[in-house]
């Protein structure tokens, strides 16, 4: 009974949504205030039936519901209860559900908490978010049933995929489809404007709170998603360059774009075309992955289905979005007034820049994905564009985005004084060749292209540092005033610059650990000795281990550097009976310099048999990555917490100290 409550709350909330996308549309035409005003109650009754329909599946998984097909598929009596309730979202018809949840969120979000948004842009927004929530639970109920049941259950269902039976795989989904569908309602808010005809400051300052929540979620979503490769599938690598990767990143470096466009536009009412154009973009990538994932594309442990008649609904789909908001921006964006003028040297042009190369670098990402899906649809032959590609084009074109970070925050709008500016970071400048010349030093083996990245590194991190210090005075005027300052300073201008500090931290991760790592593959037997980066290691043996659902062999290595014992890893090769498949479980000995990485397997040659492939690794830096990410998040939670930014959030009136706004 209660998988049939769930698919009817769906079919409710279709029937809503149909209403949502006529009703406040016309109101906003003929003035109607009370149809305006019916988007806001349709949202949030929408949101509320998904939930029943999304807690209806979710309860079938509990409960090991093996009556309902997608239960039996993945799913299983014997499995953790954790990976019981990550089965809502582990398969095609329940990430799709999850989907059309957070869309359905994020329309009721704004329907709750955008007070201060007009009532006509709120009303034609809301309508927008309802034929993007159509589109997708026509889709849903149509071809994809998660409800759909069986007239003779069996006694156990086949198991969710091993390699999704992971902690970081069961929160990476639900962060990841926050940012990957939130930037629906920035679409949205870009549509209802385009529709409006008027896109100004007061559009740009209700837009960027929601761009802000959608881009800080997709960050971390990503970020867990790459902890979760490199520890759990045991390549010893955190970032693949996989298509549906590389969808996700592409639409985070367009929603990078988007936040500072947006910034311009909100302070100085400019780049409003640019601004419209990139919010339409980023959500197009959301769409374009989906397709991707959902079309029988490509085989991975991201893809979903391989049906193409589902294929063809999604490309359906995204020609009408994609080609729909580009025919009305194509219509519309002469009409848009240019705005605030600017010289060449100005904040205004860093930023044009910055949103240049994060363009130019999202395009180059576009084109190797594609590219061979193309030419295997065309020709039928098959390529691989990985590593080689995307590093030697993307790479350098990211370097000048990175000096222009640490340049930008101390050019003045309108117009700027740049050899003043440089001379003010010479010494920044003359301390980063230095660091330059003994990374070269000390790691000659290593690529030109990393040193030059270390070095941007450190010209962004001090940069940013100096450009906070000088906000507050620092050194310039009493400790007390400093502080004073420091505190009065808004929250947005904190989250800039650990946004900042945090993507510098990265950077010394992303190079150390792929520059510079060091890899051994060996056939193990008991007693084999293995040396690494100083370390030595004894494999002493595999044990047989149970686990809830599982059997495993479990390796030990005792790790000892210049004589003295480090630790004892245990890295585990694991069989899942019921889905008849093995996953591999790294051991890692993690520190700030680096991680030693240890996987076992069973090896491919019949001739090596009681023997076990061992690959060690040692990663430098890599903790880096997830320290500069958490950072980068930090910031955006410091930005997001800014008064200024919060939706009809009432303001202060104490009056503090007048201070040199930064910009966020």
């Amino acid at each position: 009974m209660i998988p049939e409550i769930g698919h009817f709350a769906l079919i409710l909330a279709l029937a809503f949504a149909c209403v949502q996308g006529v009703l406040p549309i016309l109101g906003a035409r003929v003035g109607s205030i009370m149809w305006m005003r019916s988007g806001q109650v349709t949202a949030i009754v929408q949101a509320v039936l998904v939930i029943i329909g999304f807690g209806a599946l979710m309860r079938s998984f509990v409960v090991s519901d093996f009556t309902v097909v997608n239960v039996i598929e993945n799913s299983n009596s014997l499995k953790p209860m954790l990976f019981k309730i990550a089965g809502t979202w582990g398969s095609h018809e329940g990430s799709l559900l999850l989907w059309i949840l957070i869309l359905t969120l994020f329309g009721a979000g704004v329907a709750k908490f955008g007070r201060n948004i007009p009532l006509a842009l709120k009303a034609r927004t809301l309508s927008v978010q309802a034929w993007i929530t159509i589109g997708f639970l026509s889709f849903l109920l149509l071809t994809s049933n998660p409800f759909a049941r069986v007239a003779v259950p069996p006694l156990d269902g086949n198991d969710l995929n091993p390699l999704l039976q992971d902690i970081g795989l069961a929160i990476h989904p639900p962060l990841l489809y926050i940012g990957y569908v939130g930037f629906s309602i920035v679409f949205s808010f870009a549509v209802a404007a385009l529709i409006e005809g008027r896109v100004d400051p007061a559009w740009a300052r209700i837009v960027r709170p929601w761009t802000l929540a959608a881009w800080l979620s997709l960050t971390a979503g990503i970020t867990l998603g790459s902890w979760w490769a490199y520890y759990e599938l045991g390549w010893g690598g955190w970032w693949f360059w996989d298509p549906v990767e590389n969808v996700s990143f592409m639409q985070w470096l367009l929603g990078t774009a988007l936040l500072h466009s947006a910034v311009v536009t909100e302070k100085r009412d400019t780049f409003k075309s640019w601004t419209i154009l990139l919010a339409i973009l980023t959500f197009s990538l959301s769409l374009l992955g989906t397709f991707i994932v959902r079309s029988g594309l490509l085989t991975s442990v991201h893809a979903f289905a391989v049906d193409p008649e589902r294929g063809i609904y999604i490309l359906g789909l995204l020609g009408v979005s994609i080609g729909g908001s580009l025919t009305l921006f194509a219509a519309r964006a002469n009409a848009m007034e240019p705005g605030g003028l600017f010289a060449t040297v100005s904040r205004e042009t860093g930023l044009m820049l910055n949103n240049l190369l994060l363009a130019t670098a999202t395009a180059t990402v576009l084109f190797g994905t594609l590219y061979p899906l193309f030419l295997e649809m065309i020709s039928g032959e098959k390529i691989s564009v990985g590593p080689p590609f995307f590093n030697a084009s993307f790479i350098p074109i990211m370097l000048p985005l990175v000096i222009i970070m640490g340049v930008g925050p101390f050019l003045s709008w309108k117009r700027a004084d740049l050899p003043a500016v440089l001379a003010r970071l010479k010494w920044i400048a003359l301390l980063t060749f230095f660091v330059a010349v003994a990374v070269w030093y000390f790691q000659t083996k290593g690529p030109a292209l990393a040193v030059l990245s270390i070095a941007a590194a450190v010209w962004l991190l001090l940069a940013t540092l100096m450009q906070w210090a000088d906000q507050i005075k620092l050194f310039r005027a009493p400790f007390s005033t400093s502080m004073r300052r420091a505190r009065n300073l808004p929250r947005a201008s904190y989250g800039m610059t650990l946004a900042h500090l945090g993507l510098a931290i990265c950077i010394f991760g992303f190079v150390g650990s792929s520059a510079w790592k060091e890899d051994v593959i060996v056939f193990a037997e008991p007693g084999t000795d293995i040396s690494i980066a100083g370390f030595d290691l004894r494999f002493v043996g595999t044990e047989k281990v149970q686990g809830p659902n599982y059997i495993a062999d479990r390796a030990t290595l005792i790790v000892a550097k210049s004589g003295e014992y480090v630790t004892t890893l245990f890295p585990e090769r694991r069989y899942y009976p019921v889905a008849g498949s093995q996953t591999t479980e790294s051991a890692i000995r993690q520190t700030i310099a680096g991680d030693l990485y240890a996987s076992i397997a069973a090896p491919a040659s019949e001739n090596a048999k009681g023997k076990w492939t061992l690959r060690v690794l040692y990663e430098p830096l890599v903790n880096f990555i997830w320290f500069g990410a958490f950072i980068i998040v930090l910031g955006g939670l410091c930005s997001l917490s800014d008064r200024r930014l919060r939706v009809g959030a009432p303001q202060k009136t104490k009056m503090i100290e007048p201070i040199e706004a930064a910009n966020a």
